[in-house]
């Protein structure tokens, strides 16, 4: 499957996800008081978008009738920790730094778990994750 292949609307949808944290990076780099909330708001964006492929996972499990604890853990663990990645925020400690970074990290690595999940199951439609 090639982006040539797909339509239109889906296309331009999927890479509208980019916008938020485009938007949020260029408010980050013009400084000012904005900085703060641009960071804030990326930090939170990407902790949605981690929770967001945790379902993918979890939905992807449930079709292909995978029962192994480690899968379970492996969809749910996204979720769990853009929650905490959030905390600091909640309780007044310095922030966004360290978790923004670690939350951007776990985005770039989480083809790795789609990797893991195509050796056990098989996932939806050609092009799901890197490589196939």
């Amino acid at each position: 499957m090639s982006i040539a292949s797909l339509p239109r609307p889906l296309v331009v949808l999927g890479l509208a996800g980019i916008l938020p944290q485009a938007f949020c990076l260029f408010m980050a780099l013009s400084g000012g008081e904005a900085r703060w909330t641009a960071l804030a708001a990326a930090c939170c964006y990407a902790a949605l978008i981690l929770s967001f492929l945790g379902g993918l996972w979890w939905m992807a499990g449930l079709l292909g009738g995978v029962k192994a604890p480690w899968f379970h853990l492996l969809a749910v663990l996204p979720s769990l920790v853009g929650w905490a990645m959030l905390l600091p925020w909640c309780v007044g400690a310095p922030w966004p730094g360290p978790e923004l970074v670690t939350l951007g990290l776990l985005i770039l690595a989480s083809p790795l778990a789609d990797k893991a999940l195509a050796r056990v199951m098989a996932l939806p439609p050609a092009g799901w994750h890197c490589g196939r």
